[in-house]
């Protein structure tokens, strides 16, 4: 599969992109395969594994699941109907299925959490089965989601190649699959990492249609940037029991309430960075919509450096908005082909670690880094993420999630400043980093990749 920025960055509906869009994007796909096959069962079973049973019910996985079987898509979904449509289907325990007609579903006893070994594919699976008037099962499928709302099937899974392979299978002019091959081939070509990006995406526009590229990108900034704005806006308390009190808007307020007025440190750029990604990861949390970047527990951290450099950078523009968004895609590719961006599979340092590289190579470029600067930066931001743990409280994506967004800002700006003050030249390449991040995730225990059964989850008290 060729990863194109808007596979990185998607429109959809938090808490999780792996547990909340990826199920509900499952069972759309399931739904479909029964529509192809031309199947009318009676009754529609699901049962969840790994990490989607541990942690799904503070991830909504079981209500995605739901949603995705009554017909509804992450990007499309408006988060004010899920409370009526579940109501909806409690009561029914019937979906009405386009093209197939009623099928009965009790989400109470159809829809089961595994808590027994994972599958063998990956940490978040899926099975979903088509079941007669009699109980037998019709049709079966295993579906995997593996981060950033991507869904594979086993087989999918099984007969995924590298990077390079896919792109150049997709036609695309510049198939680099790591980060070596794109610094030769912008040697090469002469061109920025943004340009290479950017012929590729052309490469692969859909036929036939009116698609104009900067007019995609400058609507996922505005989908980013609409929920910062709706983070910024909003308080109270956070759904899921930890009754844990949205900060943003105080924050946010107090920022506004001091700005032209001198201060005895000037480090309140941290403090933008900061509310800018706690604004958009409270929104996650609240089930709001948003835009992966790689996942939704990371989709604060680049939608803040954005941010910050349209509010802190002179000349901050739209174009250089579009150059970030392009780079940072690349990044993330890149990582996701090579390692992964999942919590359940490498922990946190595959979410916020992959996120801060992404924002610190996208601002990088955006104030006028060089390709050699845009991969140092990269390196960098993900380096000082290396071996983080996913370890959510009570399962659910706020403690420690939406702090570390923040953290993972100021580790971008820091990183694509520190690549920019020298030449590009570094000990560690961004490959190795990668690799490490790989390594590291096999190595770690499964406690600590968002089953909530290690970590921060076990050794603090909920209230």
């Amino acid at each position: 599969m060729f990863i194109s920025v808007f596979d990185i960055f998607k429109i959809g509906i938090g808490p999780s992109s792996s547990h909340t869009m990826g199920p509900m994007v499952a069972a759309g796909r399931f739904l479909q395969e029964l529509r192809d096959g031309g199947l009318a069962p009676a009754r529609i079973a699901v049962s969840l594994h790994g990490s989607l049973a541990f942690t799904g019910k503070g991830h909504a996985s079981d209500r995605a699941i739901c949603l995705g079987l009554a017909g509804h898509d992450p990007a499309t979904i408006d988060p004010d109907d899920v409370d009526a449509e579940m109501e909806r289907l409690a009561r029914d325990c019937t979906l009405e299925v386009d093209g197939i007609g009623p099928i009965a579903f009790d989400p109470a006893n159809d829809l089961v959490f595994d808590y027994g070994p994972p599958l063998a594919g990956h940490a978040n699976g899926m099975i979903f089965r088509a079941l007669d008037a009699n109980g037998k099962a019709i049709a079966e499928d295993t579906l995997y989601s593996v981060g950033g709302g991507f869904v594979v099937s086993a087989e999918e899974l099984a007969a995924q190649d590298d990077l390079m392979t896919q792109t150049q299978e997709a036609g695309a002019p510049y198939p680099f699959g790591s980060a070596k091959e794109m610094l030769k081939m912008g040697a090469d070509s002469g061109l920025a990492i943004a340009d290479m990006k950017r012929a590729n995406e052309a490469a692969r526009a859909p036929q036939g249609i009116d698609f104009d590229l900067d007019a995609e990108l400058d609507r996922i900034w505005d989908a980013m940037n609409a929920c910062l704005q709706r983070g910024l806006a909003r308080e109270g308390e956070l759904p899921g029991g930890l009754k844990v009190k949205r900060r943003a808007r105080q924050i946010h307020e107090k920022l506004l309430g001091e700005a032209g007025k001198n201060r005895p440190f000037q480090h309140t750029v941290m403090d933008w960075l900061g509310v800018y990604a706690m604004a958009v990861n409270e929104e996650n949390a609240a089930g709001g919509t948003l835009v992966t970047a790689p996942t939704n527990g990371a989709a604060g951290v680049v939608p803040a450096v954005i941010r910050y450099y349209l509010d802190h950078c002179p000349d901050g523009c739209r174009a250089g908005i579009r150059t970030f968004l392009l780079v940072a895609a690349a990044i993330g590719g890149i990582i996701k082909a090579n390692a992964s961006i999942s919590g359940a599979e490498v922990g946190c340092q595959g979410e916020v670690g992959s996120a801060s590289a992404m924002a610190a190579a996208g601002l990088c470029a955006a104030l006028g880094g060089s390709n050699e600067q845009v991969e140092n930066a990269a390196e960098i931001a993900l380096e000082h993420h290396l071996g983080m743990t996913c370890d959510p409280i009570g399962g659910l994506v706020q403690v420690p999630c939406i702090e570390r967004n923040a953290l993972g800002a100021v580790k971008a700006v820091t990183a694509a400043s520190l690549a920019l003050r020298g030449d590009g030249s570094h000990f560690v390449p961004l490959d190795s980093c990668i690799e490490t991040m790989r390594q590291t995730g096999l190595d770690m225990t499964d406690k600590y990749k968002e089953t909530s059964k290690g970590g921060l989850a076990v050794n603090v008290v909920e209230c």
